[in-house]
């Protein structure tokens, strides 16, 4: 993945699962400032991981797109982008 960006999802509304149609990126936890140090998750062979800073449970959706997630709100666009 070395010639695109790496998605970023964030929990910041508190959900018990978040769908995300890639299996390799990073969660911040919260919306900044109140985010966790961003760790990058990586599903490998399964298709859910849990964030072990915040718990969020993240389900791999193939139907979404790459980067994308279900609910939207849960992808994280930093200003700088």
């Amino acid at each position: 993945m070395a010639h695109s960006s790496t998605p970023h999802f964030h929990n910041t509304e508190g959900l018990a699962r978040i769908e995300v149609g890639s299996k390799e990126f990073q969660c911040i936890g919260a919306l900044p400032p109140f985010d966790h140090p961003h760790i990058f998750l990586d599903m490998g062979k399964d298709n859910e991981i849990v964030c072990s800073y915040c718990s969020t449970l993240y389900v791999f959706n193939p139907a979404l797109a790459a980067g994308t997630s279900e609910p939207l709100s849960a992808i994280y666009q930093s200003e700088a982008a």
